[in-house]
């Protein structure tokens, strides 16, 4: 096989295909001989096969897969000494990696080869193809690695921030400065309610002290308005009194008068008579004796004053008993209504101590109720916060899952290319070994 069937030529003298970090490289010299050398390259550290140079046909493949997650050795030696030999293997990284394999493959190839072709046109084309399949196979491997090193990254930057120990509680957001502002609003809010309470509890206390002076006014008006109906009543005796008084006032002048006219007009006739009997004649007539007049009088005035002296002294004697009978019922009816009040008074004590309970137990309920409802709704709060939270983290487990079985359906796909590509490099060395013999 001649020099001129080269890859891809850059310079004179040698040829190289790149993919990535890996390399195919050959000597100045391409083909059998003394002192010439072919083989397959690849940088220190890096993706690739290497071969060094050999007397006749020497080449190897040796390389490394220093900088991805799978590193190994995979190579082939063709010595001078007609030995083929080599390791192929596959291991993990000192960090991490996805498999680790270990092997080796060799054999002893007896015999010379001389200055003629190793390569033919087929062969040759097969060499090209597994070199394509194995770039393409380690481009795979180390995006599969870039993006397991990214995930990775994701992973440990999303726990430094959302952690444990980072003090954070999954918003994005810190509310712990909000914390004593909260606070201080609770308990501002919880001193109005009970300010508030005492306010409606003084409102309550002096309604009931208002309807009690209201009773008070309104039996008290009931009171003067009976004493007044009770006087109004005596008023009206009293007059009639004043009346039966006035006519009798009048008929003692009548009949003063009439006794003063009578003692004139009895005057006048002794005073005629005597004036009219001058001389002294002596009458003796036997006549019935005359009406001694001034004892009439008097009689008729020991009458009347005795009629007027029992009118009055019935007239007191009822108003007295009127009395009597009144000032007895109003002193009943006081000892009544002052019992009647006293108990009542009793009775809107106890009310007003039984309001005042009832409105302390009513603004104690309505300030469980106000704290129970701030308590529900932080709890629900916080509650739909870490649902959130176990929501969103259930999705990055979900996208984590869904990336990782990725990765592994694509690790499967690169152990089964690597699998492939075993089995051609079995069979290129087999057509080695082939022509070799």
């Amino acid at each position: 096989m001649s020099c001129s069937s080269r890859i891809s030529s850059s310079r004179a003298g040698s040829s190289r295909v790149s993919a990535g970090r890996s390399s195919f490289s050959s000597g100045s010299r391409c083909g059998l001989g003394g002192g010439s050398a072919r083989g397959f390259q690849g940088g220190t550290g890096n993706c690739g096969l290497s071969g060094g140079p050999s007397s006749g046909f020497g080449g190897g493949f040796a390389g490394g897969f220093g900088s991805c997650s799978v590193r190994g050795g995979l190579g082939a030696t063709l010595g001078s000494g007609s030995c083929f030999g080599g390791g192929s293997g596959f291991s993990s990284g000192d960090n991490r990696g996805f498999y680790s394999h270990g092997g080796g493959m060799g054999g002893c190839l007896s015999g010379g080869i001389g200055d003629g072709g190793l390569f033919s046109g087929g062969e040759k084309q097969t060499m090209q193809n597994l070199n394509d399949r194995l770039a393409n196979y380690l481009d795979k491997v180390r995006a599969l690695e870039e993006a397991n090193t990214d995930l990775e990254n994701k992973i440990k930057a999303w726990y430094d921030k959302f952690g444990p120990g980072s003090g954070n509680d999954g918003s994005g957001r810190d509310y712990s400065k909000y914390y004593s502002i909260i606070e201080d609003l609770r308990n501002q809010i919880i001193t109005a309610t009970v300010e508030n309470a005492g306010i409606i509890l003084q409102i309550d206390n002096a309604r009931l002290a208002a309807d009690d002076f209201r009773l008070k006014y309104e039996n008290e008006l009931c009171l003067r308005q009976s004493v007044e109906a009770d006087i109004n009543g005596l008023r009206k005796v009293l007059d009639d009194l004043t009346m039966t008084r006035s006519d009798l006032e009048m008929q003692i002048e009548s009949l003063t008068e009439e006794l003063t006219y009578l003692k004139k007009s009895h005057e006048e006739e002794m005073k005629s008579m005597q004036g009219s009997s001058g001389g002294d004649v002596t009458v003796e007539m036997n006549a019935a004796p005359g009406t001694d007049l001034t004892k009439l009088l008097n009689d008729m005035r020991a009458q009347y004053e005795e009629l007027a002296e029992q009118n009055r002294r019935e007239a007191e004697e009822q108003f007295n008993k009127q009395s009597a009978a009144l000032q007895a019922q109003i002193s009943t009816d006081a000892g009544a209504a002052s019992s009647a009040k006293n108990e009542i008074t009793e009775l809107k004590r106890t009310l007003q101590a039984l309001e005042i309970e009832l409105q302390s137990q009513l603004a104690m309920k309505s300030s469980l109720e106000g704290t129970l409802a701030d308590t529900e709704a932080s709890y629900v709060a916080r509650l739909s916060e870490i649902q959130m939270q176990i929501s969103s983290l259930e999705e990055q487990i979900c996208q984590i899952r869904g990336e990782t079985e990725c990765q592994n359906t694509e690790y499967e796909q690169l152990l089964d290319i690597k699998s492939r590509l075993e089995m051609e490099i079995e069979t290129y060395r087999r057509l080695l070994d082939g022509e070799g013999g």
